[in-house]
């Protein structure tokens, strides 16, 4: 049985690391090693938190954090309710934004974007091996 928790975070600069505080405890409390990846998960859930602050949570509202872990898998969400859609800066790019979801992608196992009306979801997977 899958094992699910998500929190909501305010548009704030201490969003992010409480968000990552949050993505920690939640797989130490669960056991979730992720094949020794907390360092993975921990800048991933820091980029994906910062880039819902900066670009993607209209002010006053939050962003929301779900964890979902599934035998071997560990699924992260960051959901929020502003415009746009992220994309990765490949390289040779110029732009000085964007550079943070390279990482997510190259540090994760599977990586997307899911477009809602309103906003979206950024996700990515972490298998365990």
């Amino acid at each position: 049985m899958p094992l699910s928790r998500q929190r909501r975070f305010p548009r704030a600069r201490g969003s992010v690391p409480a968000a990552r505080a949050f993505a920690l405890e939640t797989l130490v409390e669960w056991g979730a090693d992720v094949a020794g990846r907390h360092d993975d998960v921990r800048l991933c859930v820091s980029e994906l938190a910062t880039n819902a602050v900066l670009h993607g949570v209209p002010p006053g509202r939050e962003f929301c954090l779900t964890l979902v872990v599934d035998g071997l898998l560990l699924r992260i969400e960051v959901r929020d309710s502003g415009g746009g859609c992220p994309r990765v800066i490949r390289e040779g790019g110029e732009e000085c934004v964007g550079r943070g979801l390279r990482l997510v992608e190259a540090l994760a196992d599977d990586f997307g974007v899911t477009v809602h009306s309103p906003g979206k979801t950024v996700w990515l997977v972490f298998k365990a091996s």
